[in-house]
């Protein structure tokens, strides 16, 4: 009886560990709106980054990543990025030479 009556006490410790360590984290808005291709900032930022993927650069200016696409396409057009490969799925471009 007192192995099972231990056994639960160790199991409730337990849940009560599991329950402090998953505290909820704190939700972050993403932005829908692409950043400003023209800002010398944003350009300056992207040129720091040696392949730019969509992912890429929606992790790093916490965007979506169909805004992450909209937001290379006005790049390539600025001329501040090439596309280096990519088909229908992705697209994979590197910072344009200064």
């Amino acid at each position: 009886m007192e192995r099972m009556q231990e056994k639960r006490d160790e199991e409730d410790k337990a849940k009560d560990k599991k329950k402090e360590k998953a505290a909820p984290r704190e939700r972050r808005t993403i932005g829908v709106a692409p950043p400003d291709a023209k800002n010398p900032k944003n350009i300056n930022e992207v040129k720091k980054m040696n392949v730019l993927t969509p992912y890429a650069v929606a992790s790093r200016f916490n965007i979506r990543i169909s805004a992450a696409k909209d937001f290379l396409e006005q790049l390539e057009q600025n001329g501040a990025v090439q596309l280096v490969s990519g088909n229908h799925n992705i697209k994979i471009y590197k910072p344009a030479p200064a």
